[in-house]
């Protein structure tokens, strides 16, 4: 399904175009589309559908809407009931604005290389995705916000394109076109200059001189400003005769520094965390002392599941602001959950930062100790907040560490790291029960977990205190209006069942164990399958040899082998000294599928049958 709003909103089923009735269901369209994945409020969709004065039954009309909706996009989305709103999951389908905005990224970085024909091509596909003007039979309210930011990001890349073709000497095909967009943006600086630039290319350098004097007469009567400084060097280029195809103008130069913004959207519904929160965040941010720009690394370590990057993600985004020189983010482990090639990360960073030398001539893709000194770099004396996810081991996350002590740098990762550990390390346990119930009350439906507290209660039992596991039950919940919470809770009571009906969608406790598993050996995986037996309560080195059949120096090696994957966890020692072991719940419960003789491992099948019911 291809879902548009760069243009009227629509969705199409291949050649087909989806029958939507209505600027109402095609504005709630527009806004989830528009809210990328993230929880669109009744609040705000009330005050995109009817503004400040919206009818009494405002949110069964938005019901209605969106019960329009799923019926006529079928099974290719989901739009999941998650308080305080809605939330659409595209899966497969597609959306024109995203389309767009990867074409004109792509663009701009082959722009930044002075690969100026593909930066046209790429360009001039992303502005052929436009079918008119945005959210063309949408609701005024819905256009007064969102249509100026999509107006401008198609204004940045026409201007964009037109420095490609500028670059090519195509100034002659391009002088009609910037002439009339000149006329309709009588302010806009960039594409005056572009027009300066043009007429002066095409010998007319009385017109260009023209059309700079009738620029600072209208920014004057209009906004009472002057010209800014790109639009002067590009006069005084003007009458130095500076501007021909081998000098372009200083505004359409092909480098387009940009403050880089990575980071996820931030979560919306955050909850628990709060002391671990305060102390990152208080780590994170400078004091404004000159001496506080010590070294700044972090950790966050803890079991699959258990929210470090959301942790990590949500403190980035409150301490942003004391980086002004920009964040970056990358995911060090591939879908496949393996590690992901350093001199690939390298790469992705170093093209947020705006680094003009990844054009092969001067640096190989593989030249990781090319790519490592360029990143160091572009990275010295300035004030980055550096996100490093899913960190595997510290031969991958070396290369990654910017050398100058300004840059703030937050890893997570399952376990210890000596790079990262000396400064602040925060290992996350599992949610108490409070912030459980509340996570699983945002997840799903407030007042609908409120009205079986003992179901409820019974469900976070069963989640064992793992916010990915809360999340996937509340989102199973809010997708299934109709179940009642003791339903689903007796689903999860059978341990055997339980981490099948962990999973939805693209989220598994499984899947996200199985990847904790994959770093293991073959030594340690058996003896996590010999231990899924194991009870609740803790237990020594002494006998996890005995059920294990070795001696205890092997049994204490691969424990640890197993708590450095977070898979185990220390929980303190024994009157006599000895060290104790524990394993969570869910972890024990995956242990024992892999020793469990019809199920060597969760089969997906099995999964997705459970899944269906």
């Amino acid at each position: 399904m291809e879902l548009r709003i760069l243009g009227p909103v629509e969705a199409w089923h291949g050649d087909d175009r989806v029958a939507l009735s209505g600027s109402k269901v095609h504005t709630v369209l527009a806004a989830l589309l528009l809210a990328r994945g993230r929880v669109v409020s009744d609040a705000r969709l009330s005050a995109l559908l009817w503004g400040w004065d919206p009818p009494a039954t405002a949110n069964a009309q938005i019901y209605t809407y969106i019960s329009r909706l799923r019926k006529h996009l079928g099974d290719e989305v989901e739009i999941v009931r998650q308080q305080p709103g809605y939330r659409f999951v595209a899966n497969s389908s597609r959306t024109d604005l995203h389309r767009f905005e990867e074409l004109a990224q792509q663009g701009r970085d082959c722009l930044q290389r002075k690969d100026f024909e593909r930066a046209g091509e790429l360009l001039r596909a992303a502005l052929d995705l436009w079918q008119g003007p945005a959210l063309a039979n949408a609701t005024e309210h819905l256009q007064d916000v969102e249509r100026q930011p999509l107006e401008e990001a198609r204004t940045r890349t026409l201007e964009n394109r037109i420095d490609a073709d500028l670059a090519l000497g195509r100034h002659e095909q391009v002088t009609g076109e910037l002439t009339a967009l000149v006329a309709q943006l009588p302010t806009h600086e960039r594409l005056r200059a572009q027009l300066m630039t043009a007429l002066y290319r095409c010998g007319r350098q009385a017109d260009a001189l023209l059309t700079y004097h009738e620029g600072r007469k209208v920014l004057a009567e209009q906004l009472g400003v002057d010209p800014g400084a790109a639009l002067v060097l590009t006069y005084q280029a003007v009458l130095g005769g500076e501007l021909g195809l081998e000098s372009p103008a200083p505004i359409t130069s092909g480098r387009y520094p940009e403050v880089p913004a990575m980071l996820p959207p931030d979560i919306d519904d955050f909850i628990g965390r709060r002391a671990e929160l305060a102390v990152l965040t208080s780590m994170i941010a400078p004091t404004g002392d000159t001496n506080s720009w010590r070294s700044r690394r972090f950790l966050l370590t803890g079991m699959a599941g258990i929210g470090k990057t959301a942790l990590a993600v949500h403190a980035a985004h409150a301490s942003a602001g004391c980086y002004p020189d920009g964040q970056l983010y990358v995911d060090l482990r591939g879908t496949d959950g393996a590690p992901r090639d350093a001199c690939d990360v390298l790469v992705v960073l170093l093209r947020a930062l705006g680094e003009p030398a990844l054009d092969g001539s001067r640096t190989a893709p593989d030249d990781l100790e090319e790519l490592v000194r360029l990143y160091r770099t572009r990275t010295s004396g300035k004030r980055l907040l550096i996100v490093l996810d899913n960190a595997v081991s510290e031969l991958q996350l070396d290369p990654l560490l910017p050398g100058s002590a300004e840059a703030a740098v937050l890893v997570t990762c399952h376990t210890q790291l000596a790079r990262v550990a000396g400064a602040c390390t925060i290992a996350l346990p599992p949610l108490d029960d409070d912030d459980a119930m509340d996570l699983l009350a945002s997840a799903a439906d407030r007042p609908r977990i409120a009205a079986d507290r003992d179901a409820a209660a019974d469900l976070v039992a069963y989640c064992a205190g793992l916010p990915l596991a809360l999340r996937i039950v509340g989102a199973r919940l809010a997708s299934r209006p109709h179940w009642p919470a003791a339903w689903l809770a007796r689903r999860l009571a059978d341990p055997w069942d339980r981490l099948a009906e962990l999973s939805f969608g693209d989220l598994s406790v499984s899947e996200v164990l199985l990847r904790s598993m994959r770093l293991l050996d073959r030594g340690a995986r058996s003896m996590l399958a010999t231990l899924g037996g194991v009870g609740t309560g803790p237990f020594s080195v002494l006998w996890a040899a005995t059920r294990c059949g070795t001696s205890e120096a092997e049994a204490e090696v691969g424990l640890e082998s197993l708590v450095d994957a977070a898979l185990l966890e220390i929980s303190g020692v024994d009157r006599e000294g000895r060290l104790q072991y524990h394993c969570h719940e869910l972890v024990r419960l995956y242990a024992a599928t892999q020793g469990h003789p019809n199920n060597t491992t969760p089969s997906v099948p099995r999964l997705c049958a459970h899944a269906a019911k």
